[in-house]
C-alpha cells in the first residue's frame, strides 16, 4: 500500500512539473508559416555566427561564410528533435537559448566548424559550457576550420559596418 501512494505521489509530482514546463510562456517576435503553424525566432545563447549575407576571406577569396553558418544550422536540424531550453535572458529583442540537437551542443557545434564565435561575456553563469565553448574555438583555430582557414571579421564588427577588403 505504501508502495503504491508512494508511485501515485511521485506520478503527481511529475504530472505537475511537465504540466509547469509545458505552460511557460516568453513574449516574442513570431511569424505564420501557415495557418496553424508559427514560427518563433531567438538567438543561441553565447554564441555568435557569422551573418547570412557576411563574406570571409581564404586562399581563393572572398566566400560566404555567413550562408555556411546557416546551411549548417539548418542541416543539423533538419528531420532532428531539436531540446531547446530557453533562458531569461533576451538578445536583439528575441529569446535566448541552448540547442540540443542528437545530444549535442548546436552552439559548440557551430564554433568547431568555424562558423561562429562565442560570446564568453555571456556564460558566466555557465562556466563549464564557456569552458567547452572556449576550447571548441581554439581547436577549430588550429585546425583552420571554416572562417579560420584565413581572414574573417567578428559578426558584431561586421554588423556595424565593417568590412573585408574583399567585400568592397
Amino acid at each position: 500500500m505504501k508502495r503504491r501512494l508512494a508511485i501515485a505521489v511521485l506520478a503527481a509530482l511529475s504530472l505537475i512539473v511537465s504540466d509547469q514546463a509545458a505552460s511557460q510562456t516568453f513574449d516574442a517576435k513570431a511569424r505564420a508559416l501557415d495557418g496553424d503553424t508559427v514560427a518563433v525566432d531567438f538567438r543561441l545563447l553565447g554564441v555568435d555566427a557569422f551573418e547570412r549575407r557576411q563574406l570571409c576571406q581564404n586562399a581563393s577569396g572572398c566566400w560566404k561564410c555567413g550562408k555556411a553558418a546557416q546551411d549548417f544550422a539548418a542541416h543539423a536540424l533538419r528531420s532532428k528533435t531539436a531540446t531547446i531550453s530557453l533562458k531569461t535572458a533576451s538578445s536583439y529583442g528575441r529569446p535566448v537559448a541552448t540547442v540540443m540537437v542528437d545530444g549535442q551542443d548546436l552552439g559548440e557545434r557551430m564554433i568547431r566548424a568555424g562558423l561562429a564565435v562565442p560570446e564568453l561575456q555571456y556564460l558566466r553563469e555557465d562556466a563549464a559550457r564557456g569552458r567547452r565553448y572556449s576550447s571548441a574555438f581554439m581547436q577549430a583555430k588550429a585546425a583552420r576550420a571554416g572562417a579560420f582557414a584565413g581572414s574573417w571579421l567578428e559578426p558584431s564588427r561586421w554588423r556595424h559596418g565593417q568590412r573585408l577588403t574583399c567585400e568592397r
